[in-house]
């Protein structure tokens, strides 16, 4: 509208001009003088309306992800023996600042396997358990000081972590995992179960499955542990296709009833980290389709494969057949 009302007062000035020079000349100027003007704004509004009709008609260009925060010289030195492993190297330690990891059990074998994987530098790291620490559990769990006794275990191997690490996020959740944590789960790219309970164990081995995270599982009994990796999303076997019932009372007793031996929880807590890291970065060969055993009396290991089930009334349903997992 005011574009309008502007080019209709230029034509009557230009007409007073042209028809009544003395009218025109209470305007000033000359005819001439105000059909170059007229010509000029007209050609820059021509212009502009150019360029908007080629912007409306521009495709846009995407942009370029975010580039991943660059590496610092206290990272650099912090994992340098990581970045000379030709398995890990620079990508590999990467992958571990990314990824999120899910510890469930702050105990003997969530001790050494949270340690480990906060120096190690696993760039977000939730632990989830109810407990509070006691003086029977430092014969073991050395995550933990005398003066924490009474205090949750998550906050405290929380306060470990960080201490150990800065670098690192660390969230504390003060309760169990139960098989309604699916969608929590979900938001991680690998949980590791360190409990002592069966009903535990099973538990987060089916939110496991549900969210199809897999699961590093570990277990300890006196002088013996166990290790593997339970991923039946990706052609392993879940818990439940190895232990579909649970062990008749008396046969399987907790640590506080049969014992542990103090080094063992650390020796199977890091063989469950060792297996995080190597299933985080790509190296080597994980313990998908294996179980490691290691008697710590005698001073020896083995290892068993393990298959999935068709019939597993856990993961079985979506599976073709009862194949043995690679």
């Amino acid at each position: 509208m005011l574009l309008a009302a502007v080019a209709a007062v230029w034509a009557l000035v230009v007409l007073a001009h042209l028809l009544a020079p003395a009218l025109g000349a209470f305007f000033g100027g000359s005819a001439r003088g105000w059909l170059v003007a007229g010509g000029l704004a007209g050609l820059v509004l021509a212009y502009r309306a150019v360029l908007a009709w080629l912007r409306a008609r521009a495709v846009p260009v995407e942009q370029p992800a975010p580039a991943a925060a660059p590496v610092r010289d206290a990272e650099l030195d912090r994992y340098a023996r990581h970045l000379v492993l030709r398995e890990i190297g620079g990508p590999g330690q990467m992958r571990l600042r990314e990824a999120e990891v899910l510890v469930v059990g702050a105990g003997g074998l969530g001790a050494p396997v949270c340690l480990y994987l906060a120096a190690a530098g696993v760039g977000r790291i939730t632990l989830a358990d109810d407990d509070t620490v006691g003086l029977s559990n430092l014969q073991r769990q050395v995550i933990f000081r005398s003066d924490q006794q009474g205090q949750p275990k998550a906050q405290a191997a929380a306060v470990a972590m960080r201490a150990l690490n800065p670098l690192v996020q660390v969230t504390p959740l003060l309760r169990r995992i139960t098989e309604a944590d699916a969608d929590l789960i979900a938001q991680h790219d690998l949980v590791l179960d360190g409990t002592d309970s069966f009903d535990v164990r099973d538990a987060v081995n089916r939110a496991c499955v549900a969210a199809s995270v897999p699961l590093i599982a570990g277990s300890i009994a006196q002088w013996e542990g166990q290790v593997t990796l339970y991923d039946p999303a990706r052609g392993g076997p879940c818990l439940s296709c190895l232990f579909p019932t649970a062990p008749a009372p008396g046969l399987a007793p907790p640590c506080a009833e049969a014992g542990v031996v103090g080094p063992l929880p650390g020796v199977v807590g890091s063989m469950m980290a060792l297996e995080a890291i190597k299933h985080l970065t790509g190296a080597g060969q994980g313990l998908r389709g294996r179980m490691m055993i290691f008697d710590g009396l005698y001073g020896e290991s083995r290892m068993i494969g393990t298959t999935r089930r068709a019939d597993c009334p856990v993961c079985g349903s979506g599976l073709e057949g009862g194949a043995t997992a690679p």
